[in-house]
Parts: C-alpha cells; sequence; structure tokens
C-alpha cells in the first residue's frame, strides 16, 4: 500500500523577540535592513505578548485535520512546514522522506492562489524535494477558497460578529473584508489573487443577504511600489467621514490569530478607530474551528483520492 501523508503549511513566525533579527532576515532574503525596522517589529511583537501564536495555531489545525481525515478512514499523517521558521519546509519534506512517505498533498493555510504566496511554497516544496533526493510525489491544493465549509464556516462567523452589536446599531453595521495586500504588478500578471478575494467575500454577502460591506486590504509592505489596496489605514478614516460609527472587520485571508491580525487590526486599526469615534469589532479567526477544518479535510481529501 502507497504510504499517503498530508503537507500543511504556513509562513512561520519567530520563537521569540531575539530572533526577530533572523526572522526578518529570512523573509526579506538577506537585504538589508536598518535598526530601526528590526526594533519596529519587536514592538509589535512586544505588544501582543512578545511572540505570535501562528506556529500553535497551525501544529492544532493540522492535528485536527490529521483526526478528521482518520475519522474518515484516511491512514495520512498531516506533517507541518513553514517557509519563513522552524519546522522549515525542507527540514519536514526531509523527514517525510525518512518516514517513508510515497505521496503525499500540500496545502497552504491561506485559501487564496497567488504566484507571490502560494506559488512561492509550491517552489520551495519542489527545491526541498530536489534536495532531499527524495521521490515523494506531491499535489498541490492551489486554491481553496470555494469549498463549501469554508463559506459556512465563514458566514457564521460574521452572523456572530453583527449579533455582537446592539439592534439598532447593528443595522448600521459597516462590514469589511480584508486579507493581505500584495505588489499590485501582480495584476498585470493576470494572477487571480484579487479575484479570488473579492469572489470570496460576494459569496459570503449572498449568503448574508442585504448588508452593507465593501473590501479592503491590510498589512501592506513599505517596498517603495505600490499595493493592494485600499488600506484598511485609509478605509477608516474615509468610513467616519462619510458618518459610519460601527464596522465590523472580517480578515477573511487569514485563517487564524497572528502578528496580522492581533496588532494590525486588533491594535493599530484599533487606533484609529477612536481618534475617529468609530466603534470596531473584528470576527473571531477560524483557528481551529470545526468547521473549518472540515472545509481543510474536503480540500485534502480530494487530492488524497
Amino acid at each position: 500500500m502507497v504510504k499517503k501523508a498530508v503537507l500543511m503549511l504556513a509562513y512561520g513566525s519567530p520563537d521569540s523577540l531575539d530572533d526577530m533579527e533572523a526572522y526578518l532576515n529570512d523573509i526579506r532574503g538577506g537585504r538589508p535592513m536598518s535598526r530601526a525596522f528590526v526594533e519596529e517589529f519587536k514592538r509589535r511583537y512586544a505588544k501582543i505578548g512578545g511572540r505570535s501564536p501562528l506556529n500553535e495555531n497551525t501544529f492544532e489545525q493540522a492535528e485536527c485535520t490529521e483526526r478528521a481525515l482518520r475519522a474518515r478512514g484516511h491512514d495520512a499523517r498531516v506533517y507541518v512546514g513553514m517557509r519563513h521558521w522552524s519546522p522549515w519546509i525542507a527540514d519536514t519534506v526531509r523527514r517525510m522522506t525518512v518516514d517513508g512517505v510515497e505521496e503525499a498533498v500540500a496545502i497552504v493555510m491561506a485559501p487564496h492562489y497567488s504566484r507571490m504566496s502560494i506559488g512561492r511554497y509550491r517552489e520551495a516544496v519542489d527545491e526541498s524535494v530536489k534536495a532531499a533526493g527524495s521521490r515523494i510525489q506531491f499535489s498541490f491544493v492551489d486554491s481553496w477558497w470555494q469549498q463549501p465549509a469554508l463559506l459556512d464556516a465563514q458566514e457564521a462567523h460574521v452572523r456572530a460578529g453583527l449579533a455582537s452589536f446592539s439592534g439598532d446599531d447593528r443595522n448600521r453595521v459597516k462590514i469589511v473584508f480584508t486579507a493581505h495586500s500584495l505588489p499590485e504588478c501582480l495584476l498585470k500578471m493576470g494572477d487571480p489573487y484579487d479575484d479570488e478575494l473579492k469572489g470570496n467575500a460576494n459569496a459570503i454577502v449572498e449568503r448574508l443577504g442585504n448588508v452593507d460591506w465593501m473590501f479592503s486590504y491590510q498589512s501592506a509592505a513599505h517596498t517603495g511600489e505600490p499595493w493592494l489596496g485600499p488600506q484598511i489605514e485609509d478605509v477608516i478614516p474615509d468610513l467616519a467621514d462619510k458618518g459610519y460609527r460601527h464596522v465590523l472587520v472580517a480578515p477573511i485571508g487569514f485563517v487564524c490569530d497572528h502578528v496580522e491580525i492581533l496588532y494590525d487590526i486588533d491594535i493599530g486599526v484599533q487606533e484609529i478607530a477612536r481618534s475617529r469615534g468609530v466603534n470596531v469589532r473584528r470576527i473571531a479567526s477560524m483557528n481551529s474551528d470545526a468547521t473549518f477544518i472540515t472545509a481543510v479535510v474536503d480540500a485534502v481529501e480530494y487530492k488524497l483520492n
């Protein structure tokens, strides 16, 4: 019998503030960075307790996925590989090879495809297979935002977020869907990222019915080139100027709590909102929500069969 497995991929996060420089250096591919740049990221991580829960959340998602797969009759271990921190993708692929894995499904914990994000994970897996001299045959889940269970989970989380507002305020809430921004040049490349995200937002809204909503990006890097927008830091003041006082942020581009949620939204956006008299709330992250895990399992199972 062919030994099968799943490789769950995520960005990775440093274990401590002392690791920040090495972590950022890996992300930047060795490009020079100032001391102020490193200290700014240390400050952000310190604000959320000194470290991001991304790694722990991903391992918990992997454990839940493995249990669900086994419940469906699949004898497939779920491994975790990180793009920018330990356990590195290359190390995990080597371990899978030693463990005798012959076929594996790789899935990134980001439901929307872009060659600048998901594509790079795919490259990292291919390079790791070659470096390990491995014969593992990988199949890749490139995009899985249309999984019905994912839309079910997102809808439920948005409905719960709306329900947290009082009756009168609920009718005046602006829903702002967000995702991590990427360089604007990808649009000229025909990349599907922007279309997939807006398609995802539209699919949720169709389920919700008559709601007031928009789509925004967040967490853009300062690289000197245009990034996809509008940025939520600009959206909140604009909504305030238009008379909105209640906003529900729904970060559908992310699947667990980490620094882009806990700092960029829960601290950075909240500071802007308070200064403009806007009540901003956020939907709960997917993390290991049972319906969300079903979506991951459904996406993986299709490739396992």
